[in-house]
């Protein structure tokens, strides 16, 4: 398997522990032992080779540079999140802390991205038993409605705490002057958000420089890449 270039695989990688639906890159064993050894091939050698990169790029990098491309390349909510939180303690910044704090959440999850939230299946009750005698089938409808209700709310539940779905922010979580309350000047608060930018773009390019170099000496990315 080789990869295009370095943030090919990087994402490839990241993304592997979505497809897993119990999270991590636990599929490695499950596609080995599905075949025969030497007759693992399209879809599961591709992912195999993907688990590979991401235990060989979490083993290597450095802490900060992996949360940095976990923070911003990663699809796994839990993962981003916690990504997310490191990296506040790592930036350098006078900005106060819940400052930062937003500026790395904005960072990680830019307003343009809205999201892929998984569609919900909602059914429907049964039609309920019409009664011949009063009462006679009220029980039974009641019962069928309240059956419904609790499929329908664990429904819900699943698309909203499965690990894989993206995080969506609400609009007011990129106004920068909802992130302190000193009320300071505008400029001061861009000053503030682009250092911190900057300082995170500069964790994400050192951890590509690293994980391409890794992935070099292995032989899995194409020659042509940058």
């Amino acid at each position: 398997m080789n990869y295009h270039n370095v943030i090919s695989a990087v994402v490839r990688a990241l993304a592997a522990e979505t497809i897993n639906s119990s999270g991590g890159c636990s599929v490695e064993p499950r596609v080995q032992a599905s075949k025969l050894k030497g007759e693992i091939s399209g879809k599961d050698a591709a992912l195999l080779a993907d688990c590979i990169v991401h235990k060989l790029l979490h083993a290597q990098l450095s802490p900060r540079h992996w949360n940095a491309l976990v923070a911003k390349y990663s699809t796994h909510r839990g993962r981003k999140i916690d990504s997310i939180g490191r990296l506040v303690a790592v930036v350098k910044t006078p900005a106060p802390q819940r400052f930062t704090q937003q500026a790395v959440l904005v960072w990680a999850v830019p307003q343009q991205v809205k999201g892929i939230q998984r569609a919900v299946t909602q059914i429907k009750a049964p039609k309920h038993r019409e009664n011949k005698e009063e009462g006679q089938w009220d029980w039974r409808n009641a019962a069928a409605d309240a059956d419904v209700a609790r499929a329908n709310k664990h429904a819900r539940a699943v698309a909203e705490e499965k690990p894989g779905e993206m995080i969506v922010l609400a609009d007011s979580n990129y106004d920068m002057t909802n992130w302190d309350s000193q009320g300071l000047t505008e400029r001061t608060y861009q000053r503030w958000n682009k250092s911190i930018k900057e300082a995170l773009e500069s964790l994400v390019n050192e951890a590509l420089v690293e994980a391409q170099h890794m992935l070099e000496a292995v032989g899995v990315l194409e020659s042509e890449a940058a």
